[in-house]
């Protein structure tokens, strides 16, 4: 599979989503803003400025749920913007990273203790992972997690892959009825790049973006074992997110670090033979 280049110039993309009537939605962490990669090709500036958007899904309201210094809710039209859960540096949540939402809409959430972007002062700290709930009460349902990162579920929903880029791991949990999370388990264990975001396909292949000179996407079974490699261009490939009608486009996102430019993130494209799961809209309360 060869990775198609359908933009770029930008310093970490992150936060891939696909919409069916869009096309693909995507954040510049470093220099800020939400971007859509329209049907037609033509890249769209949807909200600006705002930094660190680690995470993001499309909620049923019509607009997105975002990460960074809190979780919250953007309209399309512009004229609403909510602070769904908010950070709490006193107690070691000093922001979100990535995000996923469950078949029922609710979502799930990794906190921060410290930025791994930007300079906070602070040394490397645990975060927790959250699920809010469609009532919009949050809640922890797993802790010490260094560096959060990506988020998936398999095709029954039994099991949740998580990342921890700075324990160089994905995890899994079994997911009980209520969105409880069972013992952290290993997964696995990247042998070339550090693991950021993941996407599953149908058939229960976990799909890791690795960053931090992995260059490419691994691709695991069920049972932890690397069966493919797809690689790309920049060394710092971010995250991975199925679209196109029938699920089968895989994009690739990347960021700058390791290249010679400050804004040599991009976005790939390759032709998979296997769908991506689809991830449902998240139905929290506002």
């Amino acid at each position: 599979m060869k990775a198609e280049l359908l933009c770029d110039g930008y310093g970490l993309i992150e936060g891939p989503v696909w919409a069916d009537d869009q096309g693909l939605y995507f954040s510049d962490v470093i220099f800020g803003g939400v971007f859509c990669l329209e049907l037609s090709g033509t890249v769209k500036t949807i909200f600006e400025h705002r930094r660190g958007i680690g995470g993001m899904a499309l909620h049923e309201a019509g607009g997105l749920i975002v990460s960074g210094r809190n979780i919250g809710f953007k309209s399309f039209d512009g004229e609403t913007s909510i602070t769904v859960f908010d950070n709490d540096a006193d107690n070691g949540r000093v922001g979100f990273n990535d995000l996923t939402t469950d078949a029922a809409g609710r979502i799930y959430a990794g906190s921060l203790g410290s930025s791994p972007v930007f300079d906070d002062g602070l040394e490397p700290r645990a975060g927790m992972l959250y699920l809010i709930d469609l009532d919009g009460v949050a809640r922890v349902v797993a802790q010490d997690v260094m560096l959060t990162n990506g988020l998936g579920f398999s095709p029954d929903g039994k099991t949740l892959y998580h990342s921890d880029s700075r324990r160089n791991a994905v995890f899994c949990y079994s997911v009980s009825a209520d969105g409880s999370l069972g013992p952290k388990l290993p997964f696995a264990e990247p042998k070339n790049g550090i693991p950021d975001g993941l996407v599953v396909s149908e058939d229960g292949q976990v799909w890791v973006a690795l960053a931090d000179g992995g260059a490419g996407v691994a691709v695991y079974s069920h049972d932890g074992e690397q069966q493919d490699f797809i690689s790309v261009p920049n060394p710092m490939c971010t995250s991975v997110c199925f679209g196109g009608a029938d699920l089968k486009d895989l994009y690739i996102v990347t960021g700058s670090h390791g290249s010679d430019s400050e804004r040599a993130g991009g976005v790939y494209r390759v032709r998979s033979t296997v769908a991506g799961l689809p991830v449902a809209k998240a139905k929290i309360k506002l």
